[in-house]
This record gives C-alpha cells, sequence and structure tokens, in this order.
C-alpha cells in the first residue's frame, strides 16, 4: 500500500520593525534619497515593536518551534531578527558568543545572547529592493561580523554590497524572481520551521506571484503590504504556498503604532518627486 507523505515547510515572515527610514519617508518621500539614511537603524519606537512580537511568539508557542532563523543581512532586519528570537541578556564570561553587541547600530541595547543554539543566518536573496535609496545599502560584511557575532554570513560572498547600485532601481519582476528562487532554496533546507526577517517590498511583490488560482479574499490577505514587525505564518507543501498558519501565530504588527511607509509605496506613490532628485 503506497503512503502519500507531503512535506510541509512552516514559513514566518517577518517584516522588519520601525527604521528611521520609514519615520522619514513617511514625512517627505524624497528622504529615501538621503545618504544619511544609508543602512536604516531601528527606531526607539521598533525596538518597542520588537519586545511586542518577542513576548507574542514566546505567548504562542512559536518561539519553541522555529529551528532556522533567515535575516536580510541588513541592520534593521538583523536586529529584528536578534531582537525577537534572539537569547536573553548577553552576560560577559558566558562561553559562546553574543548574536548582537551591547549597542550594535545605536540600538541602546544591550548585547543579545545566542546561548539557545538556534541558527541566524544572512541570506542576500532576501534583501529589499535593490538601487537607489541608500537605506536598501548594505554595509561590509566584516562590519556586520563585529555587531552580530554569532550570526552566520557564510552564504554572502562578497564583503562589500556589490548588488545594490546608485542610478538603477530594480524593476518589480525582477524583485518577484528573485523572492521565487529565495521560496525555492528554502525548499532545500532540512528545517521545517523557518522563521525569515525580510522586507516589506520584497514580502510584496514575492507573495504576489502566488495565489493566482484562489479566492480573491484570500489573495487580498496574502499579498497586501506588510505593517513594521508583523508576522505572518504561512505553509509551503509541494513547492505551493496553500495557507496561512493559525491566528495563533499571526501578529499584526504596529505594536506601538507608528509611520512605516515602505521605500518601495513611497516610490510608486511619487515616482517623479524622486527621480527628478
Amino acid at each position: 500500500m503506497e503512503v502519500l507523505v507531503l512535506l510541509c515547510y512552516h514559513y514566518n515572515a517577518v517584516r522588519h520593525a520601525q527604521g528611521i527610514h520609514n519615520v522619514e519617508g513617511e514625512k517627505n518621500p524624497n528622504a529615501y534619497l538621503s545618504p544619511e539614511l544609508f543602512d536604516a537603524h531601528l527606531t526607539p519606537l521598533g525596538w518597542d515593536q520588537v519586545d511586542n512580537l518577542r513576548r507574542h511568539v514566546i505567548a504562542c508557542g512559536l518561539a519553541k518551534k522555529i529551528d532556522l532563523v533567515i535575516t536580510s543581512p541588513l541592520l534593521r532586519t538583523m536586529q529584528t531578527a536578534v531582537g525577537v528570537f534572539g537569547g536573553e541578556a548577553f552576560v560577559d564570561g558566558v562561553k559562546g558568543k553574543p548574536l548582537m553587541v551591547e549597542n550594535a547600530g545605536n540600538s541602546g541595547r544591550r548585547a543579545i545572547s545566542s546561548l539557545d543554539g538556534l541558527p541566524f543566518v544572512a541570506v542576500e536573496a532576501c534583501r529589499e529592493h535593490l538601487g537607489v535609496h541608500p537605506c536598501d545599502r548594505r554595509r561590509t560584511i566584516k562590519e556586520y561580523q563585529t555587531l552580530f557575532p554569532a550570526v552566520d554570513f557564510s552564504l554572502i560572498e562578497s564583503n562589500e554590497d556589490t548588488l545594490w547600485e546608485p542610478n538603477v532601481r530594480e524593476p518589480n519582476e525582477e524583485v518577484a524572481i528573485r523572492g521565487m528562487k529565495f521560496i525555492n532554496w528554502l525548499l532545500t533546507r532540512r528545517e521545517t520551521e523557518i522563521a525569515v526577517i525580510t522586507h516589506s517590498g520584497f514580502l510584496f511583490h514575492t507573495l504576489n506571484k502566488f495565489g493566482k488560482d484562489f479566492h480573491p479574499l484570500i489573495k487580498d490577505e496574502i499579498c497586501k503590504h506588510f505593517g513594521n514587525c508583523e508576522l505572518r505564518s504561512m505553509v509551503i507543501v509541494d513547492k505551493s504556498l496553500l495557507s496561512f498558519g493559525t491566528d495563533r501565530t499571526n501578529f499584526p504588527g504596529r505594536i506601538p503604532r507608528g509611520l512605516d511607509l515602505p521605500s518601495d509605496i513611497a516610490h510608486d506613490k511619487h515616482p517623479n518627486a524622486i527621480s527628478d532628485q
């Protein structure tokens, strides 16, 4: 008697918490062109959002189920990743490297422990919409390794950011293609309960590739933009995104509520204003 076994991957997608670029971009979309927002870090409100999501994933039991954390290699995503899924405060003299050193990226936070042994892996493929906006440009990997010692950067080939271009914005379709390749890569992993901390534009364009045959209400739910620090749990079966997770693990984000205009929405709403700069 043949038994059909479907391997399910639980994909817990998280948009980073509020960054300084979200605040400035909400006030003026042209702020996304500012070099001062290079590799934007979290705001104090963003860290409050991280704390609230951390409490949620612990309370609903998701924190104990996660066996891999994938993060985009930008400051705001790595801060969110280690803040939500990392250990408690790091204590000097304890064996092992911290996930994040004290005050990394002007966080004002204590160092975060990696004692729980959960792997954190930085992956270029889930970065935000590439090009033009300095907030989406990364630092060197060597710099990040000093700030996030226990994060695994071995899958990133170049120390320098060779993907971001100052005058060329990655087309939406290319973001979606990159996202689909990333999803296919996730399916090669042995882990089946994965948290991915990434960006609004990346999630929006990637998830819009799914759900063409779904009921409009389901498709709308899948494809709408994420709020800051929002978590959506999904299930991937046989390379198809079939359903959302339960309300028990989903988290609405924006707690506390703050300005969170994504750079890709600002670009779409004000293309002329931004391109004229």
